[in-house]
Parts: C-alpha cells; structure tokens; sequence
C-alpha cells in the first residue's frame, strides 16, 4: 500500500487572515487644491470660498478622497476644514494627505472594528501579496490588535510563510 498523503495544513487550526476581504469598496479620489489658489501658491479667502461653494461635492457621493496641495504653498488648517464640512455629507472618509495616508485610515478604521476574539490561542497567518493597495501600515496596526490573542503569528502563505510573534507560555 502507498503512502497516503496527509495535507497537514488542512489539519491544523492555522487561520489565514487576508486584508484584501476587508478593502471597502468605493473610488479613491486625489483631490488637488493648488487650482483654486493665485498662481498655484496664494490663498485668498474670498476666491477660495467662492471656488468651495461653486464646486459639486455630490459627485464624490460613496467616494474616498484625499485632500491635498500639489505646490509648495502653506495652506491655512481652515481651508481643508472648509473643504471637509462640504465633503462630508457625500463620502465615506476625506483626509489630507496622500492616496497611501487615505488607505491607511481606511484601514485603521476596518482593524479597529475588526473582532479578534475568534483568534484566540490560535495560530494566524497574515496573508501576503495582495492585489489591492494594502498599505503597509495596515499590516502593523493588525499585529498589534493580534498581539497577546494569537498563540502564534506569521506572515505569507501557509506553505511558506514567516514567523512573527509566538506567545509565550
């Protein structure tokens, strides 16, 4: 009689957490100020307000957006906060900052509501090489929610993956 195999990964109480199940859904936006400032570089209330209150926010209904200013000019804190009380009734999130800051709040926001209790005093894999824009940071933020619930933490797939954290007895 041959040797029966055995899929020991099939066997083990290993839980594979993929970020990727978790990315809401929903059109990220980069949203440039620098056009409504004098040459790019100088905010004037006037003009500014006006250009905020012309502008059709409903268009970013169920969107993502990250605010910012592509030119070197020194915007006031007002200016995106005018910006935000317009956006808000419309999006799901708005942030200043890159579209790698906005996935990264997206995230912290998912790993804060994220319910870790079935993880207990299990060993969990983070699954790696994602398709969609996972920030990196999102995969610290899930380490520390893990960390002290998991028996054990690596990373990768379950055939080849790196060990992180072991629980100590």
């Amino acid at each position: 009689m041959a040797d029966e195999i055995i899929n020991r990964v099939a066997q083990s109480k290993l839980v594979t957490i993929d970020l990727e199940d978790y990315y809401p859904s929903g059109k990220r936006v980069l949203f440039d100020i620098s056009g409504w400032l004098m040459e790019g570089l100088i905010l004037r209330e006037k003009e500014f307000r006006n250009h905020v209150a012309e502008h059709d926010w409903s268009q970013y209904k169920n969107q993502y957006v990250a605010l910012y200013c592509a030119t070197d000019a020194i915007i006031p804190a007002w200016a995106y906060m005018l910006i935000s009380v317009h956006l808000t009734p419309f999006v799901e999130k708005v942030i200043i900052g890159t579209l790698e800051n906005l996935e990264t709040a997206i995230y912290q926001e998912v790993i804060n509501n994220l319910e870790v209790s079935n993880y207990l005093n299990k060993p969990v894999i983070i699954k790696g090489c994602a398709n969609k824009p996972i920030p990196d940071n999102a995969y610290t933020m899930l380490i520390g929610k893990l960390h002290g619930v998991a028996k054990s933490i690596m990373y990768g797939e379950a055939c080849s993956s790196v060990p992180l954290y072991k629980k100590k007895i």
